[in-house]
Formats: structure tokens, C-alpha cells, sequence
């Protein structure tokens, strides 16, 4: 059984790694192993546990996904979404997904993100769940970031 809940600050350790080991995939496709999820410390993560949600979904006492989000103005801002590549395919990004944004129940406008534009599997995904992409940002010679939004229906 997969549960998501509100992720606690001792969850943030195992978090970290899931979020390691889940980004090793991107850092291959880009052939870029310095890119900020793999360089994030604990302490960079409890700072941004303080101004946002995080949620895990747990299966056998394990934390086996998560995402986490903060707002700014009208706008959600859904980023780290991790599922342990033995659970990926299953729907349950999907789920932790929905779940983050009904954290917000009418309370922003919008919900951005963003992925490499390479990452075609992370666009692809994104797009089923309605978001469309705004604006695409170079970063360097192997990596340009695409930004997606979904305006949220009131």
C-alpha cells in the first residue's frame, strides 16, 4: 500500500538520497554530474523544507517518492519530483503530482516547473497533466531548462 503524507524534518535525510539516486538518470542524459539535486546538502534541503510543502509517499516503511512545492505571489512552484526507479512506470508520479497541487486548494493562479529539455519522458509526463510550456532557458552548452505552467481553474 502507497501512502503519501506531509514529509517531517527527519525524513529529509532519506529524501536527499532517494532525490541522489533518482537524479543520477538526468545527470547521464545531460552528461552533467553537477547539477543542483545531486550537489543539494542537508542543510540546503531543511532550508527549503522551512518555506514550502514537502510530501512523501512511503510503501513498507520505505520513502519511495516525493515531491515539494512553495508559492510565490499566485504561483505554486512544484519542483523534485522523485519515484525510486524500481516504482517509476506505476502511476505514482501521477499521484504524488495531484496530491501536491490539492495542497493549494484555490490558492494560487498557476503551477509551474521546470525539466531539461532533453528529460523528453519528464515533458511528456508533465503535458498528460495539462501543464504547457512557457519559456525554455539556456543554462549551458548541455542544458536548456523548459518551464511549464498550469493555470488553475476557479
Amino acid at each position: 500500500m502507497m501512502k503519501i503524507s506531509p514529509a517531517n524534518r527527519d525524513d529529509l535525510p532519506e529524501i536527499l538520497a532517494l532525490q541522489k539516486e533518482c537524479y543520477l538518470q538526468e545527470a547521464e542524459i545531460y552528461n552533467d554530474y553537477n547539477i543542483p539535486p545531486l550537489l543539494q546538502t542537508l542543510d540546503s534541503i531543511r532550508s527549503d523544507f522551512e518555506k514550502g510543502v514537502f510530501l512523501k509517499m512511503n510503501h513498507n516503511h520505505q520513502i519511495i517518492g516525493s515531491v515539494r512545492s512553495y508559492i510565490a505571489g499566485s504561483t505554486g512552484n512544484i519542483g523534485r519530483l522523485v519515484v525510486h526507479h524500481r516504482f517509476q512506470n506505476q502511476g505514482l508520479g501521477k499521484q504524488l503530482m495531484l496530491a501536491i497541487e490539492s495542497e493549494y486548494n484555490n490558492g494560487v493562479s498557476r503551477f509551474e516547473l521546470f525539466t531539461g529539455s532533453k528529460s523528453t519522458k519528464n515533458l511528456s509526463f508533465y503535458q498528460k497533466l495539462g501543464y504547457v510550456e512557457f519559456k525554455r532557458q539556456p543554462v549551458n552548452d548541455r542544458l536548456e531548462l523548459v518551464f511549464l505552467e498550469k493555470k488553475v481553474l476557479i
